[in-house]
């Protein structure tokens, strides 16, 4: 091989291996369908716009640093410092300058979480208790979360294992970080039935009116507390719904074109769009 040849094969080995740690990896298994991860090892060209999830996410930064927000709050943060979002909580994390950043996630089904917490002893009404920290540098999380993470994508280690090892994580978060009061008044009550309403709609072209009739509550009234309240328009919170939507099915292994009309979307580009805005991974990644 000549020096030439050899130069080029470097270089093509190199821009290959930096495609791959770019680009985001996935985990699920139908043993634990209550848990997903997710990790990138560079993630410098990584941008998210404000999003939420309905589940429980939390992530731990590996590298580099970061612009994190959750709802009203805003912070940069470094490797070491886990972040938590709430189900439905509007944020986003993004890479400072041009450092290697890198980060695992991992996104919990609400109602096995609220199980747990039952099961502890923190949700006497069968309700999931928010979380009222939304970052914290504790080591011992961030350690929990790296060995959890690596144990759930080993494929040589067994289902008892993993679901025992979830366990643990998780009751260890609940007994270490503080909850939030839950609120009961009215108001929080109307606005909940609003975000529920849109969240078993988000696939119909939905009105405004549709959306204060089931919420009882005036337009500018509903427009004002709900983005206080979610850190989103209902407008934002219906595209951030059609997205966990079409990752539901992506997962089933649908097509992205038929999902992108199914979830109410103009086509396979208007998702595809939304979607790498949203996820800052491109469906057919996702659904790989």
């Amino acid at each position: 091989m000549s020096t030439t040849t050899a130069a080029i094969t470097h270089v093509n080995r190199a821009s290959a291996q930096a495609k791959r740690a770019s680009e985001p990896r996935f985990w699920r298994s139908e043993a634990l369908p209550y848990i997903e991860a997710r990790s990138i090892e560079d993630g410098r060209d990584v941008c998210y716009a404000k999003h939420s999830h309905e589940s429980f996410s939390i992530g731990a930064v590996t590298g580099g640093r970061s612009v994190y927000v959750n709802r009203h709050a805003r912070e940069w943060i470094g490797a070491g410092a886990v972040v938590l979002m709430n189900p439905d909580d509007v944020h986003a994390c993004n890479p400072v300058a041009d450092e290697r950043w890198s980060y695992r996630m991992l996104h919990v089904d609400v109602a096995w979480l609220t199980g747990l917490q039952h099961e502890l002893g923190f949700s006497a009404n069968r309700a999931f208790r928010a979380f009222s920290q939304t970052m914290t540098t504790d080591a011992a999380l961030f350690d929990g979360l790296n060995w959890l993470h690596g144990i759930l994508v080993d494929s040589d280690t067994d289902v008892l294992h993993k679901q025992s090892a979830a366990v643990t994580f998780f009751t260890e978060v609940q007994q270490r970080l503080n909850r939030a009061p839950l609120c009961d008044d009215d108001a929080s009550r109307q606005l909940a039935r609003a975000a529920e309403f849109i969240a078993d709609n988000c696939t119909l072209a939905l009105r405004l009116e549709d959306i204060c009739e089931a919420a009882g509550l005036s337009a500018s009234h509903l427009i004002r507390a709900f983005k206080e309240r979610y850190g989103m328009t209902p407008h934002a919170y219906l595209i951030n719904r059609r997205i966990q939507y079409s990752r539901a099915q992506l997962r089933r292994g649908r097509l992205i074109a038929e999902v992108a009309l199914d979830a109410g979307f103009a086509d396979q580009a208007h998702l595809q769009r939304t979607f790498k805005r949203l996820v800052a991974a491109t469906p057919g990644q996702y659904r790989s």
